[in-house]
């Protein structure tokens, strides 16, 4: 008598896109790194994706070398011959490979995507809308939560509605600054120095100056320019720098919320939490979990993460940082719906502390992802 062997499962495919148009490609670049060399390979299989700042999409390799800062360079994915797409065939996401004057290729079908993009064109709900638009299942927040997550106006317009506590700022648009700008240095004057001159839809600190009088804000502005058109000019804030991890509970469940850690800088080199400070020089900052504070503020600050997470309407993962002022006021700064995620960055860091560890958080983004509903919910 002979008996049947056991039926496989066959992993879960996962394509994780990397790379992209914005300025920080070269974050995205590092945060794949991080999930390549973490997420369990017995439960999924993995196609690795980068996107290149044409746009073009590229089959990557799957080392993790070329991708982390360990060489010392900024990582890029660079354009190829053959450019990979994502296409509803036969019920299925299937991965195409196509090039000039070669028929197309099918790669496959894809079970999820984990797209690990920050900024503008991955992180602002235009790559969420692609993925909507074909059923395809994804890591993260949707279009709507994307967007304002990624528009630092809006964003403080929600946290405002919500009842969350926001500081003083001015938004300023492309027309303002060229047909009056005069009107906005009488405005950004009235802030009070120092303000901090910001791209409305940028992240990693990028284009971000420190302006501590009005002879500076010009120079600010052209920088901030560079990343986008519109700006957010926020008051100077003294205060703890705090922030939360927010994952997204399991079906009707709350979101889970960690331990609140600490961003403190560790010596004078830099004005403020700046890209250098985040990603280039380890020993920049110091970071602490659970942070310093009374327990009633720790429940407080997770309390309030949560309704920053609801208010936008956020999936899967966010990050929520908040000034902590001596009086022990907490002001929401902002929410980031696709925080930095290298094994370094707070977000794994505040988990790891609260329990759940980075292939842990890997593996729960992904069943997250996978149990959602397609189309409207």
């Amino acid at each position: 008598m002979t008996t049947d062997s056991p039926a496989t499962t066959a992993p879960i495919r996962v394509a994780i896109l990397f790379g992209g148009r914005s300025s920080e490609h070269a974050v995205s670049c590092v945060t794949a790194a991080g999930v390549l060399g973490a997420i369990d390979r017995t439960k999924y299989s993995v196609v690795p994706i980068g996107i290149a700042k044409n746009g073009q999409w590229v089959l990557a390799a799957e080392g993790i070398d070329g991708w982390s800062l360990s060489g010392g360079a900024l990582p890029e994915v660079t354009p190829g011959e053959q450019t990979v797409s994502l296409a509803h065939l036969g019920g299925g996401h299937q991965l195409v490979l196509s090039e000039a004057g070669q028929l197309p290729q099918e790669l496959g079908a894809v079970d999820v995507v984990f797209p690990l993009l920050h900024g503008p064109w991955g992180e602002d709900g235009t790559l969420q809308g692609m993925l909507e638009l074909s059923d395809t299942r994804y890591v993260g927040a949707g279009v709507l939560a994307s967007a304002m997550g990624m528009d630092k106006h809006f964003m403080k317009v929600v946290f405002e509605s919500a009842g969350l506590t926001v500081g003083p700022y001015i938004a300023v648009t492309d027309r303002e600054w060229s047909v009056d700008p005069a009107k906005v240095r009488e405005r950004v004057a009235a802030l009070g120095f120092p303000v901090f001159v910001k791209p409305a839809r940028a992240g990693s600190s990028m284009g971000i100056s420190k302006v501590d009088s009005l002879a500076e804000l010009d120079t600010a502005i052209a920088e901030a320019r560079e990343h986008d058109l519109k700006l957010v000019i926020e008051a100077g804030i003294v205060g703890r720098e705090i922030e939360v991890a927010v994952l997204e509970g399991r079906g009707s469940e709350t979101p889970r919320v960690s331990l609140p850690g600490e961003i403190a800088m560790a010596n004078d080199d830099h004005a403020f939490y700046d890209f250098e400070a985040k990603y280039v020089q380890g020993n920049a900052v110091n970071l602490s979990c659970p942070a310093d504070m009374p327990d009633a503020d720790i429940e407080r600050v997770r309390e309030l993460a949560a309704v920053a997470f609801d208010s936008v309407g956020a999936e899967g993962l966010s990050r929520v940082d908040f000034f902590y002022t001596e009086g022990g006021e907490l002001i929401i700064n902002e929410i980031n719906t696709m925080p930095g995620f290298t094994p370094s960055s707070m977000y794994p860091q505040m988990w790891q502390a609260s329990g759940l560890s980075y292939p842990e958080l890997i593996d729960e983004l992904l069943q997250l992802a996978l149990n959602r509903k397609v189309g409207l919910r």
